[in-house]
């Protein structure tokens, strides 16, 4: 058995991709990525679940091109069921942080994450700015994060489609803080006013994943692969990377954003730069349009 995909992860150092091989022994692996470098790969046969808390699925079940969970039921409520997202650990005694993460103009969602795992849940899902705002029990940050929802409509979620659409007109580092800190100043007027005592606020502090994230220049992007199929290659030159998303610059066909969340249970193996982009992919901006095998 090949390697399979565990997806993309961003460690402090900068984006790399986790490979899996089973076998008596399970063996891991990670593949630094750098920017203007070419990358390439090929899907071979079947996409198969990731298990779900670092185990294996125990029945190695095929899932849909199209998921971007990766996970057969079974294994999707077993995750589920463990996730912090869900509300369904409210003893967890850990210190948590609620952040304000901003993605795009008019983009600007609330979020909470574990003091341990530090930014980089803000790396795993896009953000292009972000900051700090408080720091305490989980429930206390819950409780804040629903507070900012109720008060000032700032969502929870956005769409990966929505962050992808607007990196090409990014504007610069100053107004893209700017947002930012207009929120802020907004939440920190509500001590007293419903924040929980048990949370202690944060400063004011922007930091910028422009250049983590590799968007130097405009981030023109064509298209978006919507699955793989066996025997499809993905390759290009990788310009940039965020959240999930990787960056190829295929030549003639332009930028095309990959989602890793895609390519994960897919055994993969390489393939040559040139050889462009021949799985399913759809037109950003341009109406949806459907291109490569079915």
């Amino acid at each position: 058995m090949g390697w399979r995909c565990t997806g993309l992860r961003w460690p402090d150092e900068g984006p790399e991709l986790g490979w899996r091989k089973e076998g008596a022994a399970a063996v891991r692996r990670v593949s630094v990525l750098v920017y203007g470098k070419e990358l390439g790969f090929r899907a071979v046969g079947e996409r198969h679940c990731v298990g779900a808390r670092g185990n294996v699925c125990p029945v190695a079940a095929t899932v849909p091109a199209r998921s971007t969970g990766a996970r057969c039921p079974e294994c999707a409520r077993l995750d589920r069921a463990h996730s912090v997202a869900a509300d369904t650990i409210a003893d967890d005694p850990r210190t948590y942080r609620v952040y304000l993460a901003w993605f795009g103009p008019g983009m600007v969602k609330v979020g909470i994450t574990a003091e341990e795992r530090g930014a980089a849940r803000l790396r795993e899902q896009g953000a292009v700015v972000f900051s700090w705002l408080g720091r305490g029990p989980l429930m206390a940050a819950r409780r804040t994060e629903e507070l900012l929802r109720a008060a000032f409509g700032v969502p929870d979620r956005i769409p990966y489609a929505r962050k992808r659409a607007v990196r090409a007109v990014l504007p610069g580092a100053g107004e893209r803080a700017a947002e930012v800190a207009e929120l802020y100043g907004r939440a920190a007027a509500l001590e007293g006013g419903g924040w929980p005592e048990s949370l202690e606020r944060l400063p004011f502090e922007a930091v910028d994943h422009g250049a983590v994230f590799g968007f130097g220049g405009k981030v023109e992007v064509a298209q978006a692969v919507t699955g793989l199929v066996d025997g499809g290659v993905v390759a290009g030159r990788l310009v940039a990377a965020a959240g999930p998303d990787l960056h190829l610059e295929t030549g003639a066909g332009g930028v095309v954003v990959v989602d890793t969340r895609l390519v994960t249970g897919w055994e993969l193996t390489g393939a040559d730069a040139g050889a462009g982009v021949t799985v399913p992919v759809v037109d950003i901006g341009g109406g949806g349009v459907q291109h490569g095998l079915f």
